[in-house]
């Protein structure tokens, strides 16, 4: 469970750090899963329902951004989403009802794996209301040198930027000279691998490219509170709405608070992961 103190911070700060709260074990089963899933995309050429590739993949040399839903690729990521521990934190920051709503695998290879600019998540699918947040479970030990993820504190508290490009259309990014941010303020989530990091939807965050000899995989779970709805409908049918629900008890009452949201709408050019979205930003902040 979260101590007050932790619980505080991430209501004040918009995100949280707690260190290896994974054990070593768990962490290698994982490590494990993403070599044989890397290793299984020698075979493919181009981005699929699996995969996004880097630049510069080919099956001599596999080269991988993204494994996307990773818990329904391998059961050691099912496993971990469903930990009890992990279940009862996020209880304590979203709520009796936690529904779970993506997951992806970010891999940044040694020496130059990809930035990720400036973003809240919030902009990509908001809510009736924002008890809505991600988890980042560390499978290496992340430092300032293998591009961890950097948040701006209390920047949760405040406005929904644009993310859109100069055309108007969603890019997934921020344009880091419009706005007058103080991106120097934003601090690093990291610590040993098995550690987890918890951050709002509406906090500020990005990541620069890995500069190190040390790889940084990075589990993502996207959860929401149980009577947060999309306001972008993301699923098929009730059913399968309400089979994502981790805990507690499916509502058709959705609670709706004062948010501000910017839709994601015209939807981006660059269609897929948020790698291809941020390739229409003009100015990088990273670059």
């Amino acid at each position: 469970m979260l101590n007050a103190e932790q619980v505080k911070q991430y209501q004040v700060d918009g995100y949280v750090v707690i260190p290896s709260v994974f054990k070593p074990t768990i962490v290698q089963q994982m490590r494990d899963a993403v070599s044989r899933i890397v290793e299984s995309s020698r075979t493919v050429q181009d981005h699929n329902s699996i995969y996004d590739l880097g630049p510069n993949h080919s099956a001599a040399k596999p080269s991988v951004r993204r494994i996307k839903q990773p818990h329904q690729v391998d059961p050691i990521f099912q496993q971990v989403m469903t930990d009890p521990n992990l279940l009862a934190m996020l209880q304590q920051l979203l709520g009796e009802s936690v529904r779970i709503r993506n997951a992806k695998l970010n891999l940044k290879e040694p020496g130059g794996g990809e930035a990720v600019e400036w973003h809240q998540d919030w902009a990509f699918y908001p809510h009736t209301n924002d008890d809505v947040l991600a988890v980042g479970i560390m499978l290496d030990d992340c430092k300032m040198e293998n591009g961890p993820l950097m948040i701006i504190p209390k920047s949760h508290q405040g406005p929904t930027y644009s993310h859109h490009d100069v055309d108007g259309y969603f890019c997934g990014a921020m344009d880091p000279t419009a706005d007058g941010i103080n991106f120097a303020a934003a601090r690093p989530c990291i610590g040993p691998a098995g550690s987890v990091s918890f951050h709002h939807a509406r906090a500020i965050h990005g990541s620069a490219a890995n500069t190190s000899t040390s790889p940084r995989r990075l589990l993502l779970f996207e959860f929401a509170a149980g009577d947060a709805w999309p306001l972008l409908k993301n699923y098929n049918s009730l059913a399968e709405f309400n089979s994502w629900l981790l805990t507690g008890k499916a509502s058709i009452v959705p609670r709706i608070v004062p948010a501000p949201v910017i839709m994601p709408l015209p939807p981006a050019v660059n269609q897929g992961s948020i790698y291809e979205n941020q390739s229409r930003l003009k100015n990088k902040y990273f670059a």
